[in-house]
């Protein structure tokens, strides 16, 4: 009978061996491959929103960029820039000091053209550009902690990539040493690097990133294509380092199969002895705490499970390792809602103008597409009031861009609560868009005689500075569901109006 038992358990001991081998073949290729797949897709997440935000901050710049990239194309060779500037206050200030001192009272991309400046203000203009969007690279790359982000200019005649922004630091040779190697060019032929032309060719955002592994090391490349005013300018690149976080999941993969491995093995010598006695129980016990914990997602399941199993056993071990898994789910779950809130947090504030504390251009846009969008349903009663502040460069000029923002922020103010039912957008400098709704819509007569009774009372009021006392045009159109085609024509009728009452008050004063 003895040698029948030894017998019995020898077999159920080899084969749970030979399972228990298997399964850990298995499981080990499974959850490498599962981290692996997480963890690309986590990058590829996490790169994309860099590239993205970075694409917005350029857009937002619209003609001025496109002024900067195609001065820098035609002039990098020649202009020297500093390589170890970490701020671009002071270049800022050496290009706004010439251009002041050479064209008093004008506006570079209004009055006078990049081309018109000397070649002494074009220097500065180009510095003070560069080491702004280099740093604007550089610190988005460390907020999100990626290794490398850049900005490219396609060529696609001779497949030729130039590095117009490169998050990569390189110093110039020949004893210039101490400043910074501009337009490195390299050859990229589309057959090896098929996602990054692709992305250029169409015009679009890739559902995947370009593999890159060679002497700056294993990353992977995302790419935004920066389109401004339906011109395709260039390419956005974000990389994420895989080569270390691969050997770590590899790593950790082998030595949590080592620590199953050694745990099952020693189960199986215990529950050989007592099966019947023991273990069958306490393993139906453990079951019945994690289908509780699978369905309802209870954290308490972790405390439960260790009070159920306080021995030193190697069961015990296996539903202590089930609680602390619980408990790291849990903490993982934390992060990633916290994670979310933070990217929501984000978002919120993008869609913010940092002066006046009211929504951005960026969040007009979304609002004018949702209002659109709601329009293809059903007509909705709506308008757009268009107003544009007075004499804003004038007090730019004469008392400063501090006396400016004071006046801007005046006329937000009286916006909005003159507009109090409807959404204000910040616009442009001096321009704010309100989305005419309820209240608003049907008392615009109203609203508007308010809003220049208000502007006349300041005008009289001698206690006020110039720059307290707001002056603004606006343009009022409404929605027509008979001759829209979208609410860009509502605008466009907001703003001529506007202008044709901007014209009639400088009329008035002459």
């Amino acid at each position: 009978m003895k040698n029948r038992a030894s017998s019995l358990v020898f077999k159920f001991g080899m084969l749970f061996l030979m399972f228990t081998i298997v399964t850990l073949l298995v499981s080990g290729v499974l959850t490498y491959y599962n981290q692996m797949k997480s963890y690309r897709r986590q990058c590829v997440d996490e790169i994309k929103a860099l590239g993205v935000y970075l694409e917005e901050m350029m857009k937002a710049e619209g003609e001025d960029f496109v002024m900067y990239q195609n001065f820098y194309v035609e002039h990098y060779d020649e202009i020297d820039i500093p390589y170890d500037f970490d701020e671009y206050q002071t270049a800022w200030k050496n290009y706004d000091k010439l251009f002041r001192q050479q064209y008093p009272g004008k506006t570079l991309g209004e009055d006078i053209q990049l081309s018109e400046l000397t070649k002494e203000v074009q220097k500065a203009y180009l510095i003070y550009r560069h080491e702004y969007w280099l740093l604007t690279f550089e610190q988005a790359r460390e907020s999100f902690q990626i290794p490398y982000t850049y900005y490219l200019l396609p060529s696609q005649e001779d497949h030729t990539i130039v590095y117009m922004i490169d998050g990569e630091r390189t110093r110039k040779k020949d004893g210039k040493e101490q400043f910074l190697y501009l337009g490195d060019t390299y050859y990229n032929p589309p057959e090896k690097y098929p996602v990054e032309w692709k992305t250029w060719e169409t015009g679009e955002r890739q559902n995947q990133f370009q593999e890159w592994n060679n002497a700056w090391g294993h990353t992977y490349s995302y790419y935004v294509p920066l389109i401004i005013n339906g011109r395709k300018m260039g390419l956005i690149g974000t990389e994420v380092d895989v080569t270390t976080v691969n050997k770590g999941i590899l790593k950790n993969t082998f030595k949590q199969l080592g620590v199953i491995g050694v745990s099952l093995i020693v189960c199986v010598f215990f529950l050989l002895c007592f099966i019947e006695r023991v273990y069958i129980s306490r393993i139906e016990k453990l079951t019945l705490d994690v289908e509780q914990y699978a369905k309802e997602k209870d954290e308490s399941v972790a405390t439960q499970i260790d009070n159920k199993n306080k021995g030193r056993d190697e069961l015990s071990v296996l539903a202590s390792q089930f609680a602390n898994m619980i408990r790291e789910l849990e903490a993982h779950m934390t992060n990633l809602v916290e994670t979310t809130k933070e990217l929501a947090a984000t978002k919120q504030l993008a869609n913010r103008d940092a002066l006046t504390g009211i929504r951005n251009k960026t969040a007009y846009d979304e609002e004018i597409q949702r209002l659109e969008e709601e329009l293809t349903i059903e007509p909705v009663e709506c308008g757009i009031a268009m107003i544009d502040l007075n004499f804003l460069k004038r007090i730019n000029d004469e008392h400063g861009h501090e006396r400016g923002n004071i006046m801007i922020k005046k006329l937000c103010m009286m916006v909005c609560h003159i507009f109090d039912h409807s959404p204000v957008f910040r616009v442009g400098g001096d321009e704010f868009v309100v989305i005419l709704k309820g209240n608003d819509y049907h008392h615009i007569q109203e609203l508007q005689e308010k809003f220049y009774q208000q502007m006349e009372q300041m005008a009289q009021d001698d206690s006020l500075e110039p720059w307290e006392k707001v002056s603004a045009a606006i343009g009022i159109a409404f929605y027509d569901v008979d001759t829209d085609s979208s609410m860009s024509d509502v605008f466009e009728r907001a703003d001529q109006s506007m202008y044709e009452n901007k014209r009639a008050m400088k009329a008035k004063r002459q």
